[in-house]
C-alpha cells in the first residue's frame, strides 16, 4: 500500500475527493524517488486509486515494470463532509457552530465514512491486488486514512485515533506480508523519508 506523493493545495483546503487535485512539482519528484527504489522488486501488478495523484504516483513504477496501471475505486479517499472546507486546528470550518453537529461521534467518526466500511472496501482491494500478483509483488497506491485505517483493523487496533500521529507520511510504504491467503504481517518504509500528517499537501 503505497501513499501518494505530496499534492499542490496552495489554499489548504481538505480536499478529499474533489478531481484536479494533482502532485505538486516536489510529490513528482517522490513519486520517482518510489518507482526507483521498486525497480528491483517483483512487482507484476500496479493499481492505484482513481483520483489523480494516486494514478501520477502509480505511473513511474507501472512504466518501469511495463505493466498497465489499473484502476480500483475500493482504494479511492474516504468521504467526508468538510471537504473543500480549511479544516486546521483553529481554522475556518472547526470553529463554526454549524458544523459542530458533524463532530458528535469520532469513534465512527460522524463527519465521514465510517471506518469499518474503510477498512473492508480497503482489504477488499488488497485481496484482488494479492490474487492478480499471487507469488509475486502488488503495488496499490491509496491515501493516507484509508491505509491507516486498514493497517489498524488488520493489526487488531482501534481504528479510532489521533490523526496527527498517523505512521502513513507522504510516498510512504505499508506492505502487507501475507502466506498464501493469511495476512502475516505489516512493514512499513519511508523511500523518500518522514513527513508531518498536518502539513497542507499532505
Amino acid at each position: 500500500m503505497l501513499r501518494h506523493g505530496e499534492v499542490h493545495n496552495p489554499t489548504g483546503i481538505l480536499y478529499g475527493r474533489i478531481p484536479g487535485f494533482k502532485l505538486s512539482e516536489r510529490g513528482q519528484k517522490q513519486a520517482l524517488t518510489v518507482a526507483e527504489t521498486l525497480a528491483e522488486n517483483d512487482i507484476v501488478h500496479v493499481v492505484a486509486s482513481p483520483l489523480d495523484r494516486a494514478q501520477q504516483t502509480a505511473s513511474p513504477i507501472a512504466s518501469s515494470h511495463r505493466l498497465d496501471l489499473a484502476t480500483d475505486p475500493d482504494l479511492i479517499e474516504a468521504d467526508n463532509q468538510f471537504e473543500g472546507l480549511r479544516v486546521s486546528v483553529g481554522d475556518g470550518a472547526l470553529r463554526s457552530p454549524k458544523h459542530w453537529p458533524k463532530l458528535i461521534n469520532p469513534f465512527k467518526p460522524s463527519w465521514g465514512e465510517p471506518y469499518i466500511e474503510i477498512a473492508h472496501r480497503m482489504l477488499a482491494a488488497a485481496q484482488r491486488a494479492r490474487a492478480a500478483a499471487e507469488g509475486h509483488e502488488a503495488v496499490c497506491v491509496s491515501h493516507q486514512l484509508p491505509i491507516w485505517t486498514l493497517r489498524l483493523y488488520l493489526e487488531g487496533k482501534r481504528m479510532w485515533h489521533d490523526p496527527r500521529r498517523r505512521e502513513c507520511s507522504l510516498a510512504s510504504l505499508t506492505s502487507l506480508v501475507f502466506e498464501d491467503e493469511r495476512f502475516v504481517k505489516v512493514v512499513y518504509s519511508e523511500p523518500v523519508g518522514a513527513t508531518n500528517p498536518r502539513v497542507t499537501g499532505a
